[in-house]
């Protein structure tokens, strides 16, 4: 109960001290409060920013990895002439890579053909993306179908004629009626549609997703198609399994087989390329920690300002009160008791200090946003919290140990 005595008459002090000198204790925190809104502010909008980032690259998969002719590049020089003359992967690789691996939970291959419009009745949608799949396409990414159903293998073996519409094309084409077992035109060629795909909404980068997309068998868009070495480009992906979280055992897999698969001799560069999705956010992930160090040296200057300010008010406190310190010692109050009183004073302005920032911070976040979404978390709630807990002990430490030292005598007849 003595220590519930304690901080509960700490917190009264320090509400008398706010209320004796509203403009004084006003000022001191503002630092404080402008370093914690600038630090959360910072880390609000990079862990956002990175969520967004993650959703609008969830079409291409997770925990995947790519073979392609190029690789992906992030910055820095691209040197194209290298990769220019590899082959393509093709079906045959990718039979071949199906059989022998062990360490994926599903490998498939697929080729896009952009810029497709796509004709029912009187209704046409232009700049559509078309891409051909294999079965096990729907194991490499993700294809949340909210009508119909996705492809089943007979389908895919005979390259029917089949399709999985992107919601916003569906929308356009059968405004009015149910899309599914409807036909549609595509390259002169129909298809009949089993199924539409849920909707993805708009992503960072303007990237097309499967909203402006219509998915057919892997061998019905090769009979459309030119898909080779002289065409267009195919891409082979195998989903990594659980007991393979960096994915380094596939990678080392995928490696050997496709190298020997080309005939590549042990001396012999790769002619292909592994790409995986973590690669982007790796290297988004840089910038992110750049911007992060950023908010740090701009609130921790504020914030340095705000312990001083801080500090000031508990010096000033401790002049004030110097006379009750001397008769709280006086009746038996022990050295502890009074650096704690003090301690948690300039605990409590700090977290005030903090406080008001993440609200400000809060209050932002609740204004809409068309680009993405913004939202405070709890962990960066506790991190603010955390901090200005932190500042208020660092600037509350010295005057607290001054005012437990003081002799109750002196203390008594000061004025």
């Amino acid at each position: 109960m003595i220590y519930l005595r304690l901080i509960a008459e700490s917190f009264r002090f320090a509400w008398q001290a706010l209320r004796a000198n509203m403009l004084r204790t006003f000022l001191s925190l503002l630092g404080v409060t402008i370093g914690i809104f600038a630090i959360i502010s910072v880390f609000t909008l990079v862990d956002s920013l990175e969520r967004n980032v993650r959703d609008s690259m969830s079409f291409i998969g997770d925990k995947v990895i790519y073979v392609q002719k190029w690789p992906w590049s992030f910055g820095g020089e691209y040197p194209w002439w290298k990769y220019f003359q590899r082959p393509e992967p093709t079906m045959r690789e990718f039979r071949q890579l199906e059989d022998r691996i062990t360490m994926s939970n599903g490998v498939a291959i697929f080729a896009t053909k952009g810029d497709n419009t796509f004709k029912h009745e009187n209704n046409s949608y232009s700049g559509a993306n078309l891409m051909g799949v294999t079965y096990e396409y729907n194991k490499v990414a993700e294809i949340p179908v909210a009508q119909g159903r996705y492809f089943v293998p007979q389908e895919v073996e005979a390259a029917r004629n089949v399709m999985l519409l992107g919601d916003e094309v569906a929308s356009k084409l059968y405004p009015h009626s149910n899309p599914l077992g409807q036909e549609l035109k595509v390259a002169g060629q129909k298809f009949t549609v089993i199924g539409v795909i849920e909707k993805q909404g708009e992503n960072m980068f303007g990237m097309p997703n499967f909203d402006q997309m219509g998915i057919v068998p892997y061998g019905s868009f090769a009979k459309m198609f030119d898909v080779g070495p002289d065409g267009l480009g195919s891409t082979i992906a195998a989903k990594g399994r659980e007991d393979d979280p960096g994915l380094l055992e596939l990678e080392y897999e995928v490696r050997g087989l496709m190298r020997n698969i080309r005939g590549l001799r042990p001396r012999d560069e790769d002619s292909f390329a592994l790409n995986r999705p973590e690669m982007a956010t790796q290297a988004i992930g840089s910038f992110f920690e750049v911007v992060g160090l950023g908010g740090w040296v701009i609130g921790g200057f504020a914030i340095l300002v705000g312990g001083f300010g801080i500090a000031n008010i508990m010096f000033v406190s401790v002049k004030e009160r110097t006379n009750i310190i001397g008769i709280q010692k006086s009746l038996g109050a022990k050295n502890y008791f009074i650096l704690f009183q003090f301690l948690f004073e300039s605990v409590f302005l700090s977290l005030l200090g903090g406080g008001i920032g993440i609200l400000l911070v809060f209050l932002l976040t609740l204004i809409p946003q068309d680009i993405m979404a913004v939202a405070l978390s709890v962990g960066n709630i506790i991190l603010g919290l955390g901090v200005s807990a932190v500042i208020g002990m660092l600037s509350g430490i010295i005057p607290a140990v001054l005012a437990s030292n003081l002799d109750p005598v002196i203390a008594i007849r000061s004025k």
